[in-house]
């Protein structure tokens, strides 16, 4: 049973997203700030994190960065789910470490499909061992990268594209193709949420290892 929290300071919006889990069969948990999000995560082993922007005491942003900060949460779905729809906030939330955006509001039926997209797309995960480039160990099975020995924690999408990106290394891989692969065909995101994930693949392995390809996408140096 996937367990999912749902982070929001509002009690109905709580209530109404945990009933629809529910009939699902998911199991729930529920925070009402970041604080109390935390402790929740210290204590349960989670697979998805549904998860509001404004909040008081700890908004959503600042938990992000502190459950990334904490390898052991690698492996946890981030999706924020909020009214707030600017792009720099949906910016601020994939830089955090977001794996998705949801605007507000949005219809149960909906919001249970991206969920289910979600995490369909991480149990479809290769479970092929390890793969070797230059240094560059990706592990498939565990969800672990490590560079020239050291390891480098990474959020699914991050480890998703790098894992798309060195299947065929020395290939282009196009814009839609990266989102269909990453995020599917039921998931709605934009050239932005690829432009920051690899902004934060390159920050933690090297600018020279991705190469832009102009007007068509991104291959993985060889």
């Amino acid at each position: 049973m996937k367990k999912i929290l749902i982070v929001d300071d509002e009690e109905a919006i709580r209530d109404l997203i945990v009933y629809n889990l529910e009939k699902e069969g998911y199991e729930t948990m529920t925070a009402a700030n970041g604080k109390e999000a935390l402790a929740v995560v210290n204590s349960t082993d989670l697979d998805l994190i549904l998860l509001d922007v404004m909040m008081p005491e700890m908004d959503g942003i600042e938990f992000c960065s502190q459950l990334r900060a904490n390898p052991k949460n690698d492996h946890i779905v981030v999706c924020f789910l909020t009214a707030r729809s600017e792009d720099y906030s949906q910016i601020a939330g994939l830089e955090a470490g977001a794996d998705d955006y949801i605007s507000k509001p949005v219809k149960p039926r909906v919001l249970l499909s991206r969920i289910k997209a979600l995490l369909r797309r991480t149990d479809a995960r290769s479970t092929s061992g390890d793969q070797e480039l230059n240094g560059l160990t990706i592990n498939r099975e565990e969800y672990q990268v490590t560079l020239n020995g050291e390891r480098v924690h990474l959020p699914k999408k991050e480890f998703e594209l790098l894992a798309l990106l060195a299947s065929k290394p020395g290939s282009v891989f196009e814009r839609d193709t990266i989102l269909e692969a990453v995020w599917g065909s039921d998931i709605v995101v934009g050239d932005r949420t690829i432009d920051v994930h690899v902004r934060k693949l390159r920050e933690k392995l090297g600018d020279s290892l991705i190469k832009t390809i102009k007007g068509v996408g991104y291959r993985l140096e060889v």
